[in-house]
């Protein structure tokens, strides 16, 4: 029996398919971990990309895994416009095949943000409904996804291993062990081209009304919710934490 026949034939136990994970990877090397998740569950593994201001390097391995894999990208219709252009940038110079563009719900929008200023008044709120809902509703095809977190980020980050269960879902984490110079180094001896943000002073870059400049000696998330306790924008927390954040009955979402 194959893997995946194996995975279809019994109840799927994320804490179970992450260790296992965990136990036949033995590098920090992003490819093998992204090989490794790819051939364990085929097109039920995902990539879920900001197309921020590190991006193109998670990107770029992935794409030298397989330029096929499902990229899942969340357009909150609060973005920077030259986020949207530099996806445009990297989809052609990477020959990203599959980039799958996610919206929120029109009708999450006109119930609970009519006017588009949810962000000053609930920012967890605002998060729900135009990340964490149409990422949670898209996921429902994959039980694995990878993003680029790194231990080096901090915060809940900083003990991050390479294959994670979350939602009975497997999170991938290929980048986990790489330093802030490792990223620097790759997009330079690959000539990989940076979001026009970061020249500007932007070293994470999210939705435009909660990203600020970042200053000299400040952690590079530190312009993300800048004054506020918020740290995540709640995609790698559960579904019932970010329901309970955002004050909202998730029953109906």
């Amino acid at each position: 029996m194959t893997a995946l026949a194996a995975i279809e034939a019994a109840p799927f136990d994320a804490d179970a398919e992450a260790a296992y994970l965990a136990g036949k990877v033995k590098t920090e090397d992003p490819r093998e971990v992204i090989r490794a998740a790819l051939a364990r569950y085929g097109d039920r593994f995902a990539l879920v990309s900001s197309f921020g201001a590190e991006s193109a390097v998670l990107l770029h391995l992935a794409a030298e895994v397989s330029k096929d894999i499902p990229i899942l990208f969340l357009d909150t219709g609060k973005l920077f416009g030259e986020t949207k252009r530099y996806r445009d940038t990297l989809i052609a110079s990477l020959g990203l095949t599959n980039v799958i563009t996610l919206t929120p719900e029109a009708s999450d929008l006109a119930e609970r943000d009519p006017k588009g200023i949810l962000w000053s008044q609930n920012l967890n709120g605002c998060c729900f409904i135009r990340k964490v809902v149409p990422l949670e509703k898209a996921l429902e095809g994959y039980d694995a996804w990878a993003s680029g977190r790194k231990r080096f980020q901090g915060g809940l980050r900083a003990a991050l291993p390479h294959f994670e269960a979350g939602d009975n879902r497997v999170k991938v984490n290929p980048l986990a062990y790489w330093t802030k110079e490792d990223i620097a180094a790759y997009m330079k001896a690959h000539d990989l081209p940076e979001h026009p943000l970061v020249a500007e002073g932007f070293r994470s870059i999210g939705c435009m009304p909660c990203t600020d400049r970042v200053g000299e000696g400040e952690e590079d998330r530190a312009g993300r919710w800048r004054g506020q306790a918020k740290t995540e924008c709640g995609i790698h927390l559960s579904f019932q934490e970010n329901a309970a954040l955002a004050s909202y009955d998730s029953s109906g979402l």
